[in-house]
């Protein structure tokens, strides 16, 4: 199964060595296959399978958004405690869709589970019987335009005939360019880690780079582990984590339709059991995922749509952790602060209307602001050693770190986010051309 090198050459990236990916192998109890539908009208691979053949436990997060996708409805409705089968499409978010677009998910999912049912009698000892409900989707892609159900339709025997038991680095680069739409790489990120003293591998692949700020969930996020995890710890481990990870980053400010961030364990590792989500011998595990789930939001933000900078802000002394997330938040979501800091331009007093528009406390009387260890700011003032070609020089820099104390209690929060760049505009005033 080679590299659809279709997706990776059409990227605008300066960074697309495939040595600079990690290097994620096997992990038993998974199968991946990818294909191009033709959704694109060209030969990139759009549409990705993967396949547990003897299930998985899982748990989701989904975006709170208003207005959710027929995929996420169909997901939210199937109570399923395995799942035997993820399908992922890009170029269609089968959101807006009504009738047409639900009616398309059970339909696919009938196909899927038959053909997975002849899979298992074909390969397996004692075949199961894979049901529709065991089936659930990821769409992402253009919002109210029709879903197309036949194109998928016709490509599912395909796509359960190219599944393979092994996977090595090239089979999950595949699948990690299969569900890319505007991102110019493919995102991945893998750890190793041990339950008691048993090894394990947690994997992890996503989508994302425009319409991105968490609510819950931002863009498409996959997390496998041969580790066995139940359900419910799964559950508890993903929305923890995810708060201080994917629900740390926005590019837009935008929340997507379509979010989804998902876990999958094929328990195929037998390990010391674990009963709750506050053993000890789950730390180690807990870190490493935490580990993943940041590096792919990291990337995400940092393939941001036409992003020429990567910007960590870190808010610290705020009187509650939520407090410190709306001064974030205002600050990486500001038009005006990530203009200047497109144009390399130390504007500091964009970041104080930022923090002072955001509806958290602050005390001014000790409020400094700091680009990286140049302080801007020191008590509520400027600082008297303040250099402007000094700082000017820092936003030459492609990461820029903005480093905000408030000075009213002990809580912190860090967000990640990109600038904004004409390219941005370019990409969206086009991305249906």
């Amino acid at each position: 199964m080679g590299i659809n090198i279709t997706n990776f050459l059409s990227s605008k990236s300066k960074n697309r060595k495939m040595n600079q990916f990690q290097d994620l192998d096997h992990l038993d109890g998974l199968s991946i296959s990818s294909i191009s539908a033709n959704l694109y009208e060209n030969n990139r691979d759009d549409l990705v399978m993967f396949y547990f053949r003897d299930g998985a436990n899982f748990a989701s997060v989904y975006t709170q958004s208003k207005v959710i996708s027929e995929n996420i409805k169909w997901n939210l409705n199937q109570k399923t405690k395995k799942i035997f089968s993820l399908l992922v499409n890009t170029r269609n978010a089968n959101s807006f869709t009504g009738e047409q677009g639900y009616k398309s998910m059970q339909e696919i999912a009938d196909i899927v589970s038959k053909g997975l049912t002849e899979k298992q009698k074909q390969d397996e000892v004692s075949p199961k019987k894979i049901k529709s409900s065991s089936i659930i989707f990821g769409c992402t892609g253009t919002i109210g335009e029709k879903f197309p159900y036949e194109k998928i339709k016709k490509k599912i025997p395909e796509l359960i005939k190219l599944i393979r038991y092994t996977q090595n680095k090239y089979v999950w680069m595949k699948a990690a360019l299969g569900i890319m739409t505007t991102d110019t790489q493919p995102k991945m990120a893998m750890e190793e880690c041990e339950i008691g003293k048993t090894k394990v591998k947690i994997y992890g692949i996503a989508k994302g780079s425009g319409m991105i700020q968490p609510n819950m969930a931002t863009t498409l996020g996959y997390i496998f582990t041969d580790a066995d995890i139940s359900n419910e710890i799964l559950k508890k481990l993903l929305k923890k984590n995810v708060e201080n990870t994917f629900n740390a980053i926005s590019c837009d400010s935008d929340t997507s339709t379509n979010d989804m961030v998902t876990i999958f364990s094929t328990c195929k590792v037998k390990h010391v059991k674990i009963n709750n989500i506050s053993d000890k011998k789950i730390k180690n595990f807990e870190e490493s995922l935490n580990k993943v789930l940041l590096n792919l939001a990291k990337r995400i933000v940092a393939d941001g749509e036409g992003a020429s900078k990567f910007i960590t802000i870190n808010v610290s002394n705020s009187k509650s952790e939520q407090d410190a997330k709306k001064i974030a938040f205002s600050i990486a979501n500001s038009p005006l602060v990530k203009t200047a800091i497109a144009g390399e331009d130390p504007n500091w007093g964009r970041i104080i209307m930022a923090i002072g528009k955001s509806d958290a406390f602050v005390n001014l009387e000790k409020l400094s602001i700091k680009f990286g260890d140049l302080t801007i700011v020191y008590k509520g003032k400027l600082n008297s050693q303040f250099n402007e070609n000094e700082t000017k020089n820092y936003m030459k820099n492609s990461n820029i770190e903005i480093n905000v104390n408030v000075g009213c209690g002990n809580k912190s929060f860090t967000a990640y986010t990109m600038d904004l760049t004409k390219k941005y505009i370019e990409i969206n005033a086009d991305y249906r051309s």
